[in-house]
């Protein structure tokens, strides 16, 4: 029942500046704090009691001064990557989680339109709305960047292959297809909705790949471009239901020739659902029915192989990413599928 409650009394403190006040300013006292981030003293000292409770910060009895406890032993890059998460779930989730139950009910993110006059999905408001903008793809651009070089590390790529970044947005991806899986002769191609192409080669221009890198628009739910040795699907497949991630993979697999590789990169819930540090499953259902797609959320490990396999594909490998190398403020924990088109 608190969870909102200690959610945004913690992120206030960082909003109003609090929390870089008392780093600046060991022992400053709630009127001090007060005049320095333009809050009534009174409105201060109830705010930071939850952060003294919790022993993010401490508090001289004697003379009301405010010192960093914990916080003063967290890694600033930690902290902003952390701030960016909770940022995230501020404007994008706590607002639209009010109306989860009409989102269940309708199939579509129904907070969308009731704050925004949004039809669609958050993916597409984004382009419409900047706070959504700026909140959403600063983390996400954060979450490829982090994640990525994990990826590849599990992949295989053929030399000189012809790679075809699926719903690849706006190129990062295969800015970092190319740049971490170099070889001579190798293309990287981003497939996404048309409208992405003008800022995608724009990308890759700045990034001195464009002479390697190239951009086809189109909707993975019309047709999947063919001609490519080597299939990624990176961050996409855990925002649809069953019946949708069929047709993507049933897409993949009768646009790759016999041989052809696909690589899914993916959130998993744990096979034991029961886990106590799974925060996953407290997360990601809520967040994807109730705020981006009226559908979809991670599935366990075991079942997307099901799915591959079921679609025509023979797995040939699969990674989770171990927990205790995930920052502990990051929730998703991410496997890597590899298959093979077979048959």
């Amino acid at each position: 029942m608190v969870g909102p409650a200690r959610f945004m009394n913690l992120l206030s403190c960082f909003e109003l500046g609090i929390i870089d006040k008392i780093r600046e300013q060991p022992g400053a006292t709630a009127t001090d704090l007060g005049k320095a981030v333009g809050a009534k003293p009174d409105a201060v000292e109830q705010l930071l009691h939850l952060l003294v409770k919790e022993q993010f910060v401490s508090c001289d009895e004697a003379s009301g001064g405010y010192a960093l406890d914990a916080l003063a032993g967290v890694d600033d890059a930690d902290l902003r990557r952390a701030l960016t998460y909770m940022n995230m779930i501020k404007v994008v989730a706590l607002r639209q989680l009010f109306y989860l139950t009409d989102s269940a009910r309708t199939g579509t993110p129904f907070g969308l339109k009731e704050l925004y006059g949004s039809e669609g999905t958050l993916y597409g408001a984004v382009a419409e709305h900047k706070d959504l903008r700026e909140s959403w793809s600063t983390l996400m651009d954060t979450v490829t960047s982090r994640i990525d070089s994990w990826f590849f590390e599990n992949i295989d790529l053929p030399s000189g292959g012809r790679v075809l970044d699926l719903a690849g947005n706006t190129g990062l991806g295969a800015i970092n297809t190319y740049k971490l899986k170099a070889s001579p002769g190798l293309t990287v191609t981003t497939f996404d909705l048309p409208e992405k192409e003008e800022e995608c080669l724009e990308n890759f221009r700045t990034h001195g790949v464009d002479e390697h890198c190239s951009f086809i628009g189109g909707d993975v739910f019309d047709s999947i471009p063919k001609g490519f040795d080597v299939v990624l699907i990176k961050h996409f497949l855990d925002m649809f239901d069953r019946d949708d991630v069929f047709r993507i993979l049933a897409g993949v697999h009768g646009a790759l020739e016999v041989g052809g590789q696909v690589n899914v990169l993916v959130p998993v819930y744990p096979e034991n659902i029961t886990e106590s540090d799974n925060y996953n499953v407290d997360f990601f259902p809520a967040f994807f029915i109730g705020c981006t797609m009226g559908q979809g959320g991670p599935q366990k490990l075991s079942t997307y192989k099901k799915w591959l396999e079921e679609c025509g594909f023979t797995v040939t490998s699969t990674v989770t990413k171990d927990p205790a190398d995930i920052p502990s403020d990051v929730i998703p924990v991410p496997a890597v599928l590899c298959a093979e088109k077979t048959a």
